[in-house]
């Protein structure tokens, strides 16, 4: 499960964790070396250059056009290819793509067996040989927790769970669909983070984008994270609200980006903002240390009454 918890900031839930954002916080990042970046950069030209040369030869036939396009008779309706977009895809992605979406045929646990498979078309389409590959080590897997495991603690609860709930609710948590087992985790994580109560969703993207917008809507002012994750940029448009970006983990961007929307309020007609929504990416540490300190530093200069929604969907030490 993705847990997001809708964050106020007020000083009796930030007293909770108060002692430990009075801690110095230092975060640095190992520079790029100027070579590295350089190359990097020359590498992405070249093969930029080379994608459209290939397109060329395939749009007159030089060379066999293995893309997806639309036929004929579907042109006047909304194009489900857009070639641009797919200029990356067809002539960058395609050269590494058997390193990608790799097929296998067992859990996806700590170590897994993969099926073998080869091209003979540039990676355009694959064959499987046949052959597995046995106890191939997984280093990259949304598989956290071992819930995919088909032996141990978290497959014996969920055999556990099934025989007494049931494979589904059949219904909203509104209407029939709310367990005890809901109520009890919702609890569990709001005393995990020291707020007051929480909210558990089954499907991250989905909890934002659709949450967002019953949060915000027109005539309130959205101030997103320029490095926010996409479901977070697709709510914030969804809700219609006017949306401003700041600067990473820069508070002092955030900042001016409030006092100017205090001080002239909404275009045109200047009238105040119904509502400020803040949202960040509680992957980002350095984000959650010094919003904390931030708004203790101007509990004594109040000037903004809005909200936060701090998001996570990669991690869980929201409190540490």
């Amino acid at each position: 499960l993705y847990l997001y918890s809708v964050l106020c900031m007020q000083s009796h839930i930030v007293g909770h964790n108060a002692v430990l954002y009075n801690k110095p916080f230092v975060e640095s990042f190992e520079e790029t070396p100027l070579l590295v970046a350089v190359l990097t950069y020359m590498g992405y030209g070249i093969l930029t250059l080379f994608g459209y040369l290939r397109d060329f030869l395939r749009h007159w036939k030089i060379e066999k056009c293995r893309v997806a396009s639309e036929r004929d008779e579907q042109k006047d309706f909304v194009p489900l290819y857009q070639d641009f977009e797919n200029f990356y895809t067809r002539n960058l992605y395609m050269r590494i793509r058997d390193n990608w979406n790799r097929p296998i045929c067992s859990v996806p646990g700590a170590k897994m067996d993969v099926v073998e498979r080869v091209t003979h078309d540039y990676n355009w389409t694959f064959e499987h040989t046949g052959t597995v590959l046995k106890n191939v080590i997984n280093m990259g897997s949304y598989n956290y927790l071992g819930f995919a495991e088909n032996t141990g603690p978290c497959a014996d609860s969920a055999a556990e769970a099934t025989v007494k709930y049931g494979v589904g609710v059949s219904g909203t948590r509104h209407e029939i669909g709310n367990l005890d087992k809901h109520e009890e985790l919702e609890k569990l994580v709001a005393r995990f983070l020291g707020v007051e109560s929480s909210m558990a969703f089954g499907m991250g993207f989905a909890t934002n984008s659709m949450n967002i917008p019953s949060l915000a809507g027109k005539g309130c002012l959205t101030l997103s994270d320029e490095l926010n994750h996409a479901s977070l940029v697709l709510g914030a448009r969804l809700s219609g609200s006017t949306i401003r970006v700041f600067k990473h983990n820069n508070m002092q961007s955030l900042e001016k980006l409030l006092r100017d929307a205090i001080v002239h309020g909404q275009p045109r007609t200047h009238r105040p903002w119904k509502k400020i929504v803040i949202l960040v990416e509680g992957i980002y540490r350095c984000n959650i240390h010094l919003l904390y300190v931030w708004f203790r530093k101007k509990k004594k200069q109040p000037f903004f009454h809005g909200l936060i929604l701090l998001t996570c969907s990669h991690c869980s030490n929201l409190n540490k």
